[in-house]
């Protein structure tokens, strides 16, 4: 099947992740800082389904440009991971994070660590009878872990660390994400999603081309080959399998993390279903590669640009371009940011910004559905559990 649009990732000549070194110029501001961490994300569809993001953090006042793409699933390019990486990778960064924080609180010696996680989503439903709908599921983490501590206190302290991230915040409780909606630059009021009480942001319309990149030595981001493959139940390999008008299908996308010599973390994102390329990641909180918080910020908003891409192409909708700007809210780490409690978030805030030939009430329905088959918001109003298991090195 002919892949949807133009490689734009590739035919730009840009790194595909870089830090932005004139975010002021460009204009993106973060949100207030309530919590501990605000980052505001501004997310536009390049082509196809390729996205490119800019995230900018209060706390670190770093900014980072992003860009997602999807696989032969969804007839993409594969030019870069696609958005459901960004959070495992994210999520799994923020966990060893506060593993590594609360061990140095504590005087625990840690003298091996590698993480493996594996997330799950599922999509049930026909997308033209509006019944499609995205979900999450609980997290697998196993932790293989070298240290003293008996077995008893080793599992307390795991389990107390991935508590302590900002995003339990996201996974614990039910989280009704909030919307703004315009279309053709004109204000419009949402229909079965929450809306925002708050003025609606400036659209970023194409200040994102003006964005430059600050000097790194540092390869971010680079694809490392087809994943192997696993079982899973519901999976799906098949070419164009995520644009089936009827689908009952589970997803799949793990990653696994070490912390190299120089404090910088390596992350691979495995790509178990839909089955497809892996890609590594770094990962970093002092400023070398992204932060966690930008990850999963990145991952939720990429998602969900990904799904109004989807809802359109399959029921051949006019939308030739389409922006939104997320504000995400995390508290500091229970460890990480000495708080010694379980990490807090805010509902997603999202501004929706729609070029479109089509009807106001249609743009409310891209809107609605796109909300409905986002896996990431699923997961914020999911109540979900991180099933630990450990095992010694």
């Amino acid at each position: 099947m002919a892949k949807l649009g133009e490689n734009l990732i590739a035919q730009s000549g840009l790194a595909p992740f870089f830090k932005v070194a004139n975010a002021d110029t460009v204009g993106i501001t973060p949100p207030d800082n309530r919590k501990g961490d605000a980052l505001r994300t501004w997310v536009r569809s390049l082509s196809g389904f390729q996205k490119e993001a800019l995230v900018r953090s209060a706390k670190t006042g770093e900014t980072w440009r992003l860009v997602s793409d999807e696989g032969p699933y969804l007839n993409g390019h594969d030019a870069a991971p696609c958005p459901l990486a960004f959070l495992s990778t994210g999520m799994v960064a923020s966990f060893m994070n506060e593993i590594l924080a609360l061990a140095k609180l504590q005087g625990v010696e840690i003298r091996k660590l590698k993480l493996i996680q594996d997330n799950y989503y599922t999509m049930k439903g026909s997308m033209p009878k509006r019944t499609m709908v995205g979900g999450a599921e609980n997290i697998d983490l196993q932790v293989e872990i070298d240290c003293d501590l008996e077995d008893a206190a080793l599992k307390e302290f795991l389990t107390n660390a991935t508590f302590a991230s900002p995003l339990n915040g996201l996974m614990r409780g039910q989280l009704e994400s909030l919307f703004k909606l315009s279309r053709n630059g004109s204000e419009l009021r949402t229909e079965k999603v929450a809306e925002l009480d708050d003025l609606i942001l400036p659209d970023p319309g194409d200040h994102f081309a003006g964005s430059q990149s600050a000097t790194c030595d540092l390869t971010l981001m680079e694809p490392v080959g087809t994943t192997p493959k696993k079982e899973v139940v519901l999976g799906t390999t098949a070419g164009g399998s995520s644009l089936a008008d009827e689908q009952d299908r589970r997803l799949n996308i793990g990653a696994v993390a070490v912390m190299r010599e120089d404090g910088i973390k390596d992350i691979q994102q495995m790509q178990y279903s839909p089955h497809g390329t892996s890609f590594r990641f770094l990962s970093s909180e002092d400023g070398r590669a992204p932060d966690a918080n930008t990850l999963i910020s990145a991952g939720i908003a990429f998602c969900f640009m990904t799904q109004f891409g989807r809802f359109v192409s399959m029921l051949k909708l006019d939308l030739p371009d389409y922006r939104i700007v997320q504000d995400t809210h995390f508290s500091l780490g229970g460890a990480s940011g000495g708080t010694g409690k379980p990490g807090t978030a805010d509902p997603i805030e999202t501004h929706v910004y729609l070029q479109t030939s089509e009807s106001d009430e249609t743009a409310r329905e891209m809107l609605d559905i796109s909300e409905q088959t986002c896996f990431l918001h699923a997961f914020c109003r999911t109540d979900l559990k991180t099933k630990l298991r450990i095992r010694r090195i």
